[in-house]
């Protein structure tokens, strides 16, 4: 796809600019080996004022169910968590798994969230489970229905944040506050129903790589201007694994390789493995072109890579905003990758401001 350059209309939260690249924060709380579920927290809270104090626009926060290496299950809690631990950055969903709750309670928890940190709070949405068991998706009491219900159960929850003289139903606090809701999409049906209803689109290339571009241009194509947005805005959410050199980032990324090889394999009761030093010894080749296929949108370098790779991406996508996962181990690794990555943000904003002006 050839990139649209123009002015783009953007969502609540972000600054009205021209081709400026944003970049936020996708957050699992993975849980690393011989650690437990408040350690994860712990350093996703340290992880996120790291993404304030270096000009990222977002964190979010994911849901997933019976995953031990993943301590975000309870999204909501470890929002308001990390919002009363920080000041000034958004804090949100990536996402709410609608399928798995009543819309009127997700009404009431991010209405509860935004009325405690004002003008702060994202609710991004999907209609996957957030789980890999069978057996928890029935614990879950998840129906075919459920995931059916999408559609119809995110229009409800628009109307829950609406203030309508009448109603007889009310979020309590959530009517009449201005939560902006994202779709999650991994395919382009999602998409789709994102540009009907004339919302923010963040596109999952981690889970989906192969139909990032068929979702985009049905996002594009079917896109509806609403009150929210007059035009598309997408986020990609994109694995990043960044150091100061590629060789330190190629064995850093070894460990998200891994845990791609033990869902495969279907293990789902691992930890975040510490990286190694060939990951070619630990599966067949079958297996790595497989998890390869898997990670084929992540981006693993130096600030240089990183960089080069981040401008054919947003030369591919025209995408408004990045956001970055990371499945790094080493926390001071994990630190640094952010860092760096708000460093290439800078300098790609600075390219594109000197050749406006020239």
């Amino acid at each position: 796809m050839q990139r649209r350059y123009g002015t783009r209309t953007l969502p609540r939260g972000t600054c009205h600019e021209t081709l400026e690249m944003k970049t936020s924060v996708l957050d699992f709380a993975a849980v690393r080996a011989g650690e437990t579920a408040r350690d994860a927290l712990t350093h996703s809270v340290e992880l996120a004022r790291t993404a304030e104090a270096r000009g990222f626009t977002r964190y979010w926060v994911a849901e997933h169910h019976g995953l031990q290496m993943f301590a975000s299950a309870a999204t909501p809690v470890v929002v308001g968590h990390i919002a009363s631990k920080t000041s000034t950055i958004r804090i949100g969903s990536g996402g709410v798994m609608l399928p798995n709750h009543v819309p009127l309670i997700v009404a009431e928890q991010y209405g509860t969230l935004e009325s405690l940190y004002p003008g702060r709070i994202d609710l991004g949405v999907g209609r996957a489970s957030g789980t890999l068991s069978d057996d928890v998706v029935r614990a879950l009491r998840l129906t075919p229905e459920a995931r059916e219900r999408f559609p119809d159960d995110l229009r409800e929850l628009q109307l829950l944040f609406r203030s309508n003289p009448g109603d007889t139903t009310l979020a309590v606090p959530g009517s009449g506050l201005d939560v902006p809701i994202w779709v999650l999409a991994s395919s382009p049906y999602s998409a789709r129903e994102s540009a009907v209803l004339g919302l923010p689109l963040a596109f999952a290339t981690h889970i989906g790589p192969s139909a990032c571009g068929a979702a985009i241009d049905a996002y594009r194509t079917a896109f509806r201007p609403s009150a929210v947005l007059k035009k598309p805005y997408l986020m990609l959410a994109v694995v990043v694994t960044a150091a100061d050199t590629d060789t330190e980032a190629h064995h850093l990324f070894t460990s998200i390789q891994q845990m791609q090889l033990s869902h495969m394999r279907g293990s789902t009761q691992t930890r975040l493995p510490r990286p190694v030093a060939d990951f070619g010894v630990h599966a067949t080749l079958d297996e790595q072109q497989k998890v390869g296929a898997r990670l084929q949108s992540a981006i693993t370098g130096s600030a240089r890579t990183v960089r080069t790779r981040m401008e054919e991406l947003l030369a591919e996508t025209a995408a408004d905003e990045i956001m970055v996962l990371s499945f790094i181990h080493d926390l001071d690794a994990r630190h640094r990758s952010l860092e760096i990555v708000a460093q290439v943000r800078d300098e790609i904003n600075g390219q594109q401001a000197r050749s406006s002006f020239y």
